[in-house]
């Protein structure tokens, strides 16, 4: 009897063991491949940047490949409409920009996908635009720049990352806060458009500093304002555009990755760890800092919350900038 009673306690261990393993192995089965992050951009530009300064870290903590899939056009729209109608498996993530997100849905007549389409993962970082010049330029503050293009109406040009990019709307708001008429030349990315403005194409760029950095410090640009309502970690010695004398000023780009809708909340949350202690440690904090990003980091759900109000934040900005695309 006692024999018997033992042998039973053995047989419902080994069960027990039997469904915990199978359960414990499906958790720690993702991610098993590699896992492609789409960036709705060229290479070169702020988008690009970014996602090359994390893609390697996050690889190494999930223990695979993170391989970089750049899908630009429409402002971002080609390659977030891939993501969103990816398989939601946590194989494909994207990464989200505040032009894309917040400010297409007032732009484009036809969104090819709708936000709700994505869920969000996390907020990487803030970034404040900086207002760039060709050194050709004779405008070392923004009060001279103000009164060149006063003096020569619609022959400065500047350039965007594309129609109803977030430093598109940048420029149009500092034409209508200014009163100064500038001509918009869009091009296909950060990095197309810095290469344009260092050629001397165009005159000025309000351009993510990813894409600026290098030049500024070479001296091939120079930097006259940053375009937040607060100064820059990375420019602390640049003015705002507010305490440059243009009253109510006030643009910040923002990124973060996002994944297909139905992606399973668990995948999210690992993501989510992830790349929050990825950018907590003093040494990327230091390389986003150096680079124009300002770390954030955060729950999902702030994330998404955060996405929201940005949507109706800009939606009074476009419509007075009458930016429209078909």
């Amino acid at each position: 009897m006692t024999l018997c009673w033992k042998c039973t306690l053995v047989a419902a261990a080994m069960m027990a063991m039997h469904l915990f393993v199978p359960t414990q192995a499906h958790a720690q089965a993702y991610p098993n491949k590699p896992i492609r992050f789409v960036v709705p951009w060229p290479p070169g530009g702020g988008a690009d940047i970014m996602s090359r300064l994390i893609n390697q870290p996050l690889g190494d903590a999930l223990g695979q490949q993170v391989v970089i899939d750049n899908r630009g056009g429409a402002a971002g729209n080609i390659g977030a409409e891939l993501a969103a109608k990816s398989p939601p498996d946590g194989y494909t993530i994207v990464f989200a920009y505040s032009g894309t997100h917040s400010i297409n849905p007032h732009i484009y007549r036809k969104m090819p996908f709708k936000e709700s389409d994505l869920t969000a993962i996390i907020q990487l970082a803030s970034v404040p635009q900086i207002a760039v010049v060709h050194p050709s330029l004779p405008a070392k503050t923004v009060k001279e720049l103000i009164a060149l293009v006063k003096a020569k109406p619609g022959e400065l040009s500047f350039a965007s990352s594309g129609n109803g990019a977030i430093n598109h709307l940048a420029g149009e708001l500092f034409k209508l806060k200014t009163g100064t008429n500038i001509v918009h030349v869009p091009y296909k990315g950060g990095g197309p458009a810095a290469v344009a403005l260092l050629s001397g194409e165009v005159g000025m760029i309000f351009g993510e500093p990813a894409s600026m950095m290098g030049f500024l410090k070479s001296g091939k640009l120079r930097a006259i304002a940053v375009t937040s309502a607060k100064r820059a970690l990375s420019l602390p010695e640049l003015p705002t555009m507010m305490e440059a004398g243009v009253a109510g000023y006030d643009v910040t780009s923002w990124n973060g990755i996002l994944a297909p809708a139905a992606t399973p909340k668990e995948i999210i949350g690992r993501l989510n760890a992830e790349l929050n202690k990825i950018i907590s440690t003093p040494a990327m904090r230091d390389r986003m800092i150096g680079l124009g990003y300002e770390p954030v980091g955060g729950a999902p759900e702030k994330f998404n919350e955060f996405i929201r109000a940005e949507l109706a934040k800009w939606a009074p900005v476009v419509k007075a900038a009458n930016v429209r695309v078909d």
